[in-house]
């Protein structure tokens, strides 16, 4: 009689296969957050790429009246294209010059841009020919 009411330690087959599975789910929405914030990252670096790119274009054409050369563009930020407009400043901003840079590239599948603008001397056109860096294929 004692044998019939001995208890066996240990675990059953059916609680294997349940914290199994209950691991299997945990794991599974882990890695779909963890690539929920990797795609949010991502966003936020190519985000802060194209504000140093066009602070950089902005810099340089008020510190030297011409854009950053293309080569030694591409070579800071690959991947990254800039648009550089200018237009006589109006009412208070008269006799300035608006300077408005465009920088675009590519998060995944969103495009980011950012446009930035500033006021600089009224002589100071844009003297580069190239007002444009295009965007270099991604790898």
């Amino acid at each position: 009689m004692s044998r019939m009411n001995a208890k066996h330690p240990g675990f059953l087959l059916t609680e294997m296969l349940v914290a199994t599975a209950v691991m299997g789910l945990i794991l599974t929405g882990l890695a779909l957050a963890m690539n929920g914030f990797a795609k949010f990252n991502r966003y936020q670096l190519v985000r802060q790429r194209c504000i140093a790119a066009a602070l950089a274009q902005l810099d340089s054409i008020t510190a030297t009246g011409k854009s950053i050369p293309q080569e030694d563009f591409q070579r800071l930020w690959p991947n990254l294209a800039t648009s550089v407009s200018s237009s006589p400043g109006a009412g208070q901003w008269e006799g300035l010059t608006l300077v408005e840079v465009t920088a675009t590239a590519k998060s995944f599948r969103k495009e980011v841009q950012v446009r930035l603008n500033r006021y600089g001397p009224g002589d100071s056109t844009l003297k580069d020919d190239s007002k444009t860096n295009p965007i270099a294929k991604e790898d």
